[in-house]
């Protein structure tokens, strides 16, 4: 992905929060001189992947194929001394008609949360001992409520709506075109996206950067190369 591209991507997302009213905390708003110049006592942020992050899975079609995430808080799954915390929250942003391709997590149990603009259509699959689809009902708590579905079948959530997938699950989503964008919220247990994604067919979870303009946000990816400590 191109620099530019996030620039732009971050700066619509924002705009996009402060018109729902959702408010993000001060670092959600870093320059780059920021974050070089933070200090150790924000060392959290940095080693707990906090902050903005934004893919297109590889694909090179962002608005078809594609996600925005910031992460609120998260613990460390290789440092749980220092950072005790069994939970993370995520925004994740997600364009009308946009696309998250299959997959599940081995550790990570999440709920996926409606929080307002368009409907989320989300198709589910359990996996199997070979890490591909199973034709097994799949059991999801909706609302509070146990539900099972058949292998491959859709689920509609509405604004208000929530959804808790299990590990192993494999799951598709897509803001339903013509809906709008939808602010989903996930709450979930510790999180690392660079090793508890298991995508069915893409393989690029984390975007190389084509450096073709000046970083007016960082994702947390860059965090090692522009952060001091």
């Amino acid at each position: 992905m191109k620099r530019s591209e996030i620039n732009n991507i971050i700066e619509y997302t924002i705009k996009a929060t402060e018109k729902s009213k959702i408010p993000l905390p001060p670092f959600a708003y870093y320059t780059l001189d920021d974050w070089k110049g933070i200090k150790e006592d924000q060392r959290e942020i940095v080693d707990n992947m906090l902050g903005w992050d934004v893919t297109d899975f590889g694909r090179n079609n962002f608005n078809h194929t594609g996600l925005t995430i910031f992460t609120f808080r998260n613990g460390n799954f290789n440092n749980k001394n220092k950072y005790p915390k069994p939970y993370c929250e995520k925004l994740l942003f997600v364009r009308d008609g946009q696309i998250l391709p299959f997959h599940f997590h081995w550790h990570k149990m999440e709920d996926i949360i409606n929080r307002g603009g368009g409907t989320l259509k989300i198709t589910l699959y359990n996996s199997n001992v070979n890490e591909d689809f199973d034709d097994s009902d799949v059991e999801v708590t909706i609302d509070g409520k146990v539900e099972k579905i058949k292998a491959g079948e859709n689920i509609f959530l509405k604004p208000g709506q929530s959804i808790t997938l299990g590990t192993g699950q494999y799951h598709q989503w897509q803001g339903v075109p013509g809906t709008g964008d939808i602010a989903l919220f996930e709450v979930s247990t510790t999180n690392d996206d660079r090793i508890d994604n298991r995508f069915y067919e893409v393989k690029s979870r984390l975007p190389e950067v084509e450096e073709d303009a000046i970083a007016k946000y960082l994702i947390f990816n860059d965090y090692g190369k522009y952060v001091g400590f």
